[in-house]
């Protein structure tokens, strides 16, 4: 799996919004069979940006999300927007 396929698509619901305001986290849908050093790695490579925490779950529809929190120099909100997301 190479780390382009490891993230598939950011999340925009109201719930991902407050996270990015209040928390500065993003989630995004990622690979079924990644785990989390993978998606860290996909992330600090795809966005150039420091990862402090991933945490997996698995949604009702059977995806799997990545909560992802940035480390305190980088802005979850910007990346949001580079993104497009917000």
């Amino acid at each position: 799996m190479s780390q382009d396929n490891v993230i598939i698509r950011p999340v925009s619901t109201e719930k991902a919004f407050k996270m990015i305001e209040r928390e500065n986290k993003l989630i995004f849908i990622v690979d079924p069979k990644a785990d989390k050093n993978r998606v860290k790695q996909a992330v600090e490579k795809l966005l150039n940006v420091k990862v402090e925490k991933v945490n997996i779950i698995r949604s009702i529809k059977g995806e799997k999300k990545a909560i992802i929190k940035l480390a305190k120099e980088y802005n979850a909100m910007d990346i949001a927007s580079r993104l497009k997301i917000v």
